[in-house]
């Protein structure tokens, strides 16, 4: 009986050049594995391409559910954002993808775990690293750090002249990675920085900001203890209201992020997110916390946030930090519950008002107007403290220039 490889499958290029080339170089049967994080797919043609390609069987796993409420919601509650603009689309992936592989690994008993990421990216890292946190005693085989395949259209050639069928046009051969929360876009007029993206025949997910509706949209999104519940009054289970919320963002063309990023194998590399209902959510969700955070908590939670995202995209999921750093966010969520009326026009989102239990907002203290609880009197000697060392610099510099 041959032994098992774990193919992490997708049905695109990459992958399916992977699975006869794997044929080619080891003794071994392929177990093709798809994993359905909502990305835009007919499933049961890339499991029928897998098998015409070669592969022994080929699994389709819904984890959409899983990949919302334990990766996403994660991300959304830290306000998780890598570089100031990439909310994370394929990162926050990327683990759960790993977990599922190791657990087909273990059913297949299988004893290495394949995957299409290149040498120069960075999925490689993330399921590399998921695997060593959760698989340790499984080789991890990467095609793309050791065939002489160079290019997509080494990879085009490389079917051809094996007649299989190419999954993909030539003139469309753009990098792309999608699922529920957002679509990636790399590759051909994008690798040059000074092109201005052609976001025409490109975007899958969202209508260019110039020819959304001349009309604004206001939308209202629920949250409790952190997690989005509702949109516009209605309420819906997780997946549901990513996919009701891109509709409504798509329309108008919010979430658009064009970003020259910092890849964890140290060079940059240039990308087009699409991810409309996350940007709709990041954006209440901050608005929400402006009302129900206090300052300390507020001010702390910001470089929080930043280490989360650089975790995150780091592949470092499977970690006691990322852990520890969830377990604190999650502690100051308990409040973070509300609604929030956002508008969209023309790919900006404004906001339009958030109201909240737990608003630390008190107007009677706020107001212009001299209220109960606030007199202007106390700040001269709270002034007078809080700049006690400034006063003391400046008596000592003063003192200084007198023996002049």
């Amino acid at each position: 009986m041959k032994k098992k490889i774990v193919l992490a499958y997708s049905g695109g290029l990459d992958t399916t050049v992977i699975i006869p080339w794997l044929k080619e170089n080891y003794d071994c049967d392929i177990v093709a594995v798809c994993v359905d994080v909502g990305q835009e797919a007919d499933w049961k043609t890339i499991k029928q391409r897998a098998l015409d390609t070669g592969a022994l069987s080929c699994y389709v796993a819904d984890v959409k559910k899983e990949y919302v409420e334990e990766y996403v919601w994660p991300a959304l509650k830290a306000n998780a954002i890598y570089e100031d603009k990439y909310l994370l689309g394929t990162s926050t992936a990327r683990p759960l993808i790993a977990k599922v592989l190791v657990d087909y690994a273990r059913k297949e008993n299988a004893v290495a775990i394949a995957h299409g990421a290149t040498g120069k990216g960075n999925d490689q890292v993330r399921f590399d690293l998921g695997v060593l946190a959760l698989a340790p005693d499984l080789e991890i085989i990467a095609p793309w750090r050791t065939w002489d395949l160079k290019s997509r259209e080494d990879e085009i050639a490389y079917l051809e002249k094996r007649n299989i069928p190419v999954p993909m046009k030539k003139s469309d051969s753009y990098s792309r990675d999608d699922n529920l929360w957002h679509i990636s876009h790399e590759g051909l007029d994008l690798e040059d920085p000074a092109n201005e993206p052609t976001l025409e025949g490109m975007l899958k997910m969202t209508t260019a900001p110039e020819k959304a509706p001349d009309t604004a949209e206001y939308v209202e999104v629920e949250f409790e203890a952190g997690l989005p519940v509702a949109v516009n009054g209605k309420k819906m289970d997780g997946v549901s209201l990513i996919y009701e919320l891109n509709k409504i963002g798509g329309k108008h063309g919010v979430g658009l992020v064009d970003l020259v990023e910092n890849r964890v194998v140290g060079m940059k590399s240039r990308g087009v997110y699409e991810t409309p209902g996350g940007a709709i959510l990041y954006y209440a969700h901050s608005e929400l916390e402006h009302l129900c955070l206090d300052r300390q908590t507020y001010v702390y939670k910001q470089g929080a946030s930043q280490k989360m995202a650089e975790l995150i995209y780091g592949g470092l999921w499977f970690t006691p930090l990322r852990e520890a750093i969830s377990a604190f966010v999650d502690s100051t969520q308990k409040n973070v519950t509300g609604t929030v009326r956002l508008k969209l026009f023309k790919g900006s989102i404004t906001a339009a008002g958030a109201k909240s239990p737990y608003s630390l907002y008190n107007t009677s203290i706020a107001s212009f107007e001299t209220g109960e609880l606030y007199n202007h009197a106390d700040a001269k000697g709270f002034i007078r403290l809080y700049g006690l060392p400034v006063l003391v610099r400046a008596l000592m510099e003063q003192g200084l220039k007198g023996k002049k």
